[in-house]
């Protein structure tokens, strides 16, 4: 399975970078909290685990060889009690702690990820496309594109924050 997606950034208290338009907050249709660590992570590969509300999963992820923002993806639920044994025994410190909210723009899901802990101040927006080719309305909200910038790599955020 693939994964094909841009990332922009919202504001980024380690940068001093905030974006004038938060009017992406009166579009959220829906919002999730998540708690995630990397129990491996390489400058190309990652296993993560990720828990939200009585869910939680096992990803591993690798980007495609010669392409822009094309990672492979494979995704697997897992048992809660499992992932939350996998959070506190095997991931890396610290873990990541975020809020994910959904929003609708021209037909796309977009995805805004308000973090917290020791990455307070960070909201990346992101969309999942079908292929890297495939044009979009970049909302108004959307700051400066940071797709491929490691800086911004949820599994580099532990590192960043420190």
């Amino acid at each position: 399975m693939v994964e094909i997606e841009r990332k922009f950034l919202l504001a980024d208290k380690l940068k001093n970078f905030k974006h004038r338009d938060n009017t992406w907050k009166e579009h959220v249709i829906k919002s999730i909290d998540i708690h995630q660590g990397y129990i491996y992570s390489a400058k190309n590969k990652v296993v993560r685990v990720r828990t939200y509300g009585d869910h939680a999963y096992l990803t591993i992820k690798a980007p495609q060889k010669d392409t822009k923002f094309t990672s492979y993806e494979y995704e697997y639920e897992i048992p809660l009690e499992d992932a939350t044994e996998m959070l506190e025994n095997l991931a890396e410190k610290p873990t990541i702690n975020k809020t994910r909210h959904f929003i609708i723009h021209d037909k796309l899901e977009w995805i805004v990820d308000e973090f917290f802990g020791n990455n307070a101040g960070l909201i990346l927006a992101e969309v999942e496309l079908e292929s890297e080719q495939e044009q979009i309305n970049i909302p108004t909200w959307a700051g400066q594109e940071v797709t491929g910038d490691p800086n911004y790599f949820n599994s580099n955020l532990k590192e960043r924050a420190k």
